[in-house]
């Protein structure tokens, strides 16, 4: 078992807060000492009482399933002898109604492009099988209910 924290911090800055005309700016801290500037996403709450330029809790959940299926990727090409020299992904995640009604991101599309090298050449079969065991361990998609989908940007050997 593991456990996890994140300190979440944030000060009414202004005296509009019944008004609901409120800063939504706030920061993330983590264990480790990481401190991220956060925000409401500007698409929902807008100017000035949200920070673009700060990340929002939507565009983590997006990252977090990312992050978490390419790394477990790379430890699947690694442990099958496949080096991986770089990995992008385009994901994105698609706000609105679920089932129930209630505002939820039900999808987020992976579109990750692999740059590998060396004696063993990685197809679309082994790429589809990596991202396929990926998936499936990936601690982040086994929380949530969103459905997640996978289309490759391609594989380029250097």
């Amino acid at each position: 078992m593991s456990l996890y924290r994140a300190r979440v911090s944030w000060v009414n800055a202004g005296p509009d807060f019944l008004t609901n005309q409120y800063s939504r700016v706030h920061q993330w801290q983590f264990e480790g000492g990481q401190t991220i500037d956060a925000t409401a996403a500007p698409a929902i709450v807008p100017a000035p009482w949200s920070e673009a330029a700060n990340v929002d809790p939507e565009q983590a959940f997006v990252a977090s399933l990312s992050s978490c299926h390419m790394l477990f990727f790379l430890h699947f090409a690694a442990r099958q002898g496949y080096r991986i020299e770089s990995y992008e992904d385009e994901a994105e995640g698609l706000m609105e109604k679920n089932a129930g009604g209630r505002m939820a991101i039900t999808r987020v599309v992976l579109r990750p492009r692999v740059t590998f090298t060396g004696h063993k050449k990685l197809d679309t079969g082994a790429a589809e099988a990596l991202h396929e065991a990926a998936h499936k361990h990936c601690f982040i998609a086994n929380s949530v209910t969103t459905v997640i989908s996978i289309e490759s940007r391609g594989y380029i050997e250097t």
